[in-house]
């Protein structure tokens, strides 16, 4: 059985927690009603879960809370609290609190919310466990992870830690900079998940009307009138499998309350519908920065912030592991070589030296995007510099552009850095024009001129 302590100074809520736990028999609980205790039966004794009430005389339960991590004492902890003080309860959050309940507790939801946070002690155990050496061929799902060449080290922890929350079902947030592979590392998840035969369904929030999304998200249900058919969402499509949805800082705050009850519960009701539905999903999150970046300060619920940031991954963008980058180019050269019909071997010692000193902005799919510039400009068996973009070509510097840089016109380089923005979006004029701070009508003007380079 599980040890449960709970702290209240409320003698009939501790009684009535305590009789119901014991009662389901999967609980030990002990109770505590002077919080000036608690200091001395933590030292004492070890728990697998704490139900901490926040308003208490003497020691507050956030005082005992801050005292807790202090001591790095990770044991879970489920806030009590009334609807009043919820404000109270996300700043416990902030502080390492796992979930909160408010008064009355509803029995169901506490059983359920213990038993997420047991899941979450188990699983985190595990992972800080994990060996400080570690391969790719420690992997129990190596294939779902081969999207991923790699040789550093923190990204095969990653791998590791990746597979760990895959083998529940808890909620994962993703986040690092665009062209990371955020989805490509969600869709390893799936495969590496007892779901991996399910669907695995993309949502980009980003891309949606917010007044529509809770239709399309959910579904609609036929009203009386007639105005509306009845129309399955995105999230039945998901049903047995998992959903994604990327960019999740920007889903409105109504739609965030119902995302949130949607993870703790399963619970959905589609639109124009008062019946309740319910789900078999698994929800991964993504977004291009952690959740307490101020980008998304009075745009993000602190409620679901706190509750998405438990099993959070943060993918390190591509100029922190250079040592990656000519394995993934080898990769990406053998991919767009074959779409192009061409025989490349590989890539000159030069280029493969300049590209490993780029920085990378857009990440690996700013490398995807530069190989196949260079498969089509190439001329050899071989990619050498003078096939890569012209910006990379004179990324070289410090005492060496002369060996490679040529003079051109300013408008010729405009004009092939237009060209490349439009290959880069897929020849979106409207994107590319956004990114150059220009507008499409003059992307047609730059790249329909014939100009002589001299």
């Amino acid at each position: 059985m599980r040890k449960v302590l709970i702290i209240d100074d409320d003698v009939a809520v501790t009684n009535y927690f305590m009789v119901f736990l014991v009662q389901t028999g999967l609980f030990e609980p002990t109770v505590v009603n002077d919080s000036r205790q608690v200091e001395d039966l933590l030292a004492r004794e070890r728990f697998d879960i704490i139900m901490l009430d926040m308003d208490m005389p003497d020691v507050s339960g956030m005082d005992i809370l801050r005292a807790m991590r202090a001591k790095s004492d990770t044991t879970p902890v489920v806030i009590l609290t009334g609807v009043s003080d919820l404000d109270l309860a996300v700043r416990a959050m902030k502080l390492g609190a796992f979930d909160y309940l408010t008064k009355p507790v509803d029995d169901q939801n506490l059983l359920q919310v213990l038993e997420n946070a047991i899941e979450h002690r188990s699983l985190h155990l595990s992972i800080d466990q994990l060996p400080k050496e570690l391969t790719t061929k420690d992997l129990a799902h190596e294939a779902a992870f081969t999207q991923f060449p790699t040789q550093d080290d923190a990204m095969i922890r990653l791998f590791h830690q990746a597979e760990k929350l895959a083998a529940s079902d808890v909620s994962v947030f993703i986040w690092g900079e665009s062209g990371t592979g955020k989805e490509a590392l969600a869709r390893a998840i799936h495969q590496a998940s007892p779901r991996k035969d399910g669907p695995f369904v993309v949502v980009e929030v980003d891309s949606q009307d917010p007044g529509k999304f809770p239709a399309f998200f959910f579904g609609q249900a036929k009203d009386r009138h007639g105005s509306h058919e009845e129309t399955p969402g995105l999230l039945e499509q998901a049903d047995h499998g998992t959903l994604y949805l990327n960019h999740i800082g920007d889903l409105s705050l109504p739609m965030q309350v119902k995302l949130k009850r949607l993870i703790q519960t399963g619970e959905y009701y589609r639109e124009s519908s008062t019946s309740i539905r319910t789900a078999d999903v698994r929800v991964i999150v993504s977004a291009r920065r952690d959740l307490t970046h101020p980008e998304y300060a009075n745009r993000f619920s602190r409620d679901l912030l706190y509750h998405l940031m438990i099993n959070s991954i943060r993918i390190p963008p591509l100029r922190e592991r250079p040592g990656d980058i000519p394995l993934l180019a080898e990769r990406f050269l053998k991919e767009e070589s074959e779409r192009a019909g061409k025989s490349i071997t590989g890539f000159s010692k030069e280029c493969l030296n300049l590209l490993v000193s780029y920085h990378f902005p857009d990440n690996v799919q700013e490398l995807i995007t530069i190989v196949a510039s260079a498969v089509a400009n190439a001329d050899t068996d071989t990619i050498t510099v003078e096939s890569l973009p012209l910006f990379i070509r004179e990324h070289i510097g410090r005492g060496t552009v002369a060996d490679i840089f040529k003079p051109k016109r300013l408008d010729a380089v405009i004009r092939e850095h237009v060209r490349f923005t439009l290959s880069y979006f897929g020849q979106q004029r409207e994107a590319a024009a956004e990114a150059l701070g220009i507008t499409p009508g003059e992307i047609d003007r730059i790249t329909a001129e014939d100009l002589s380079e001299e």
